[in-house]
């Protein structure tokens, strides 16, 4: 099954098959400020399930992990669309909003909690981590190495 996410005008297009190998929450303060909403959302894949169309531009930053982070975004409309992570190289991110599908697999971690809005709820078996997590993330699947 092929998955398809875009940013707002459709001109940058990540295509995405089969299941993520974890999907996450994140509430650190950068997150929140990149979405421009109260959490971050975010699917890996591993990058050969994953094919990137139209032309991005990158902001690379220091997670509050310490691993660099590059953000690909849409030159036209902004949207963030998909991700590197240096923690993880084999793996790209995408933003779970861009694939715009309520039925979109849910996530199995939620990370930075110190930060999360306290009106906001989260299932109560989904693991939660004050801060981020040590170790590989446990998704439906452990990444790899």
């Amino acid at each position: 099954m092929d998955r398809l996410a875009q940013c707002h005008c459709g001109v940058l297009r990540v295509t995405a098959s089969g299941d993520p190998e974890w999907v996450n929450l994140c509430h650190c303060r950068a997150c929140q400020r990149r979405t421009g909403s109260v959490l971050h959302a975010g699917a890996y894949f591993a990058k050969e399930q994953v094919r990137i169309e139209g032309a991005s531009k990158a902001y690379a930053r220091p997670a509050d992990s310490g691993y660099a982070m590059s953000f690909n975004f849409c030159p036209d409309c902004g949207s963030s669309v998909y991700w590197q992570a240096s923690r993880f190289p084999n793996h790209w991110g995408i933003a779970v909003g861009a694939f715009a599908n309520p039925a979109f697999p849910g996530p199995s971690f939620s990370v930075w909690q110190e930060l999360m809005h306290p009106w906001l709820t989260l299932a109560s078996d989904m693991q939660q981590f004050e801060q981020g997590r040590i170790g590989p993330p446990l998704g439906r699947r452990d990444p790899p190495g």
